[in-house]
């Protein structure tokens, strides 16, 4: 009977420890759970026109709710910070950004006027009663490229080029016209060390047909409908050689008379002043006298009136 006693308390006893271990675990794994949806990371791409404004969400979270809220630039040629604690504002950006509140009192960092140089790592840290957000936004600026197309001539045959330059990202050429074009394409990109882009599209025509309605369809980011450029406004660069050539003849025409006539006069000139330097010394002294102004003259005269009229008083 004791016997019985003893192994039913030990029964018992397991049953407790193990029930208590079980609990022990559980708890762990709630914890973990609670503290899982409490934290979050996020990480995205945004990006933005230039000349736009710019807006930059961290949390959902109100002012109410938020203990402070920092938000960490990295900027190509700068750091700074931003940040909102214990109801007092920090910022040593200095270039028009700074933090906003929604109408229903939700924060975000605002960029007045987006320019190349707001590109960077924005990291935003939201600490709340119950938990905190963190976020990396990696910012890019859209900046829509200039559109410039011609027809040149190249090994006898007729080249139509487009090209879209200085713009961020890459833009999308295209040749549309009435009829069936060539299949001879050529399209280059080249990016600089400021991230923009050049694109070049060359398109080598039948030799001497222009397609009817040649056109470049430009696409970019920037721009919500594409861009039509259309041949027939477009100049004509064939005539360069031939206008160069003409401007060559004309000079090897007009500079030597040109020349001519200017030391002609510069020789008239040299000869007109050395006969009057010849003639000024050649003039005998009394001649000299003769050419003097009117007004030596009546110097003269008048200092011998004066000595003849003291002999006579």
């Amino acid at each position: 009977m004791e016997m019985m006693w003893v192994c039913g308390v030990i029964v018992l006893l397991v049953s407790e420890a193990r029930s208590l271990d079980s609990g022990t675990n559980q708890s762990t794994s709630d914890n973990s759970s609670n503290s899982g949806r409490q934290q979050s990371h996020d990480v995205r791409n945004q990006t933005v026109s230039l000349g736009s404004a710019a807006n930059l969400t961290c949390t959902n979270r109100t002012w109410n709710e938020m203990i402070y809220n920092i938000w960490k630039i990295t900027l190509k040629t700068k750091k700074c910070q931003i940040s909102f604690s214990d109801g007092k504002s920090y910022n040593n950006c200095s270039d028009g950004k700074f933090l906003r509140n929604t109408s229903s009192a939700q924060s975000y960092l605002h960029i007045q006027k987006v320019s190349i140089a707001d590109e960077g790592v924005y990291n935003c840290e939201s600490i709340y009663r119950r938990g905190g957000d963190d976020v990396t936004i990696y910012l890019d600026v859209t900046v829509a490229p200039t559109i410039s197309t011609w027809l040149e001539q190249q090994d006898n045959r007729t080249v139509a080029v487009c090209r879209a330059e200085q713009g961020k990202p890459a833009a999308s050429i295209m040749w549309k016209s009435a009829g069936n074009l060539p299949l001879v394409t050529k399209v280059e990109t080249q990016r600089d060390p400021d991230g923009f882009f050049r694109v070049e599209s060359r398109l080598v025509l039948a030799e001497g047909d222009v397609p009817e309605n040649l056109s470049c369809s430009v696409k970019h980011a920037f721009w919500e409908e594409e861009k039509i450029m259309i041949v027939n406004q477009i100049k004509d660069l064939s005539w360069f050689p031939l206008r160069i050539s003409v401007l060559i003849i004309i000079g090897v025409l007009v500079v030597p008379v040109l020349l001519f006539f200017v030391g002609k006069n510069l020789l008239r000139r040299r000869l007109r002043f050395n006969m009057s330097e010849h003639v000024s010394k050649s003039l005998p002294a009394e001649d000299v006298e003769e050419v003097e102004p009117y007004a030596s003259y009546v110097q003269r005269v008048n200092s011998i009136y004066n000595s003849s009229a003291v002999l006579f008083t």
